[in-house]
């Protein structure tokens, strides 16, 4: 059974001791610029495939270097994974200023966070994740900020979010995740917790 909340996402109807939130998509509407970005990258490293958005929904959530070793092994490329990540993190960066929140995910993260428990799990790295949450202004918002450069495995494996929740002292069986990935949303399910797909951006 679930319920409508005053911002208009559809929850289970139940009580959670922590809420755990995706960064990409889910609080901020950054996934065209990570697209973009994505672009510029795989073009300045001489990429001979196109992508397609669908193909970078696919994998959202994974680790940024694994998804280069992807698009290696899918479209027969011998790009540098480091190379690659680096420059589509220096595009995002210098375009921060054009990712908006998404405000009723925003709205529901402040609300809860005046009861509860609050943390960020992300398939991004520590620099990026927490920048994008500076230019919403919601960095000090959550109690925990867990990103895949300190987790040995990112989404769909359930450690960002069983990391998440040991931080947030909380039982991941108590928790409520909020995801615009079906990687997350595995990531969730692995982790015994119960999700959310929100329509992301």
């Amino acid at each position: 059974m679930t319920i409508r909340t005053p911002e208009g996402l559809t929850v289970p109807n139940r009580q959670f001791d922590g809420y755990i939130f995706d960064n990409d998509g889910t609080l901020a509407l950054s996934m065209k610029l990570h697209f973009e970005a994505w672009l510029f990258a795989y073009k300045n490293n001489g990429a001979r495939f196109t992508l397609t958005r669908d193909y970078a929904q696919s994998l959202a959530g994974v680790c940024m270097l694994e998804t280069v070793r992807r698009v290696n092994a899918d479209f027969d490329e011998a790009l540098d994974p480091e190379k690659v990540v680096a420059d589509q993190e220096a595009y995002y960066r210098d375009n921060l200023h054009r990712v908006p929140p998404n405000q009723p995910v925003v709205d529901f993260a402040k609300r809860v966070a005046q009861t509860h428990p609050v943390s960020v799990a992300s398939g991004g790295v520590w620099e990026t994740v927490t920048k994008t949450l500076d230019a919403i202004g919601l960095r000090e918002l959550f109690q925990a900020i867990v990103t895949q450069d300190q987790v040995e495995r990112s989404k769909p494996a359930p450690d960002l979010f069983l990391e998440a929740a040991r931080r947030m002292e909380v039982d991941p069986r108590n928790c409520l995740v909020i995801e615009d990935g079906q990687l997350g949303m595995q990531a969730a399910a692995a982790a015994g917790m119960e999700a959310i797909l929100i329509e992301g951006g």
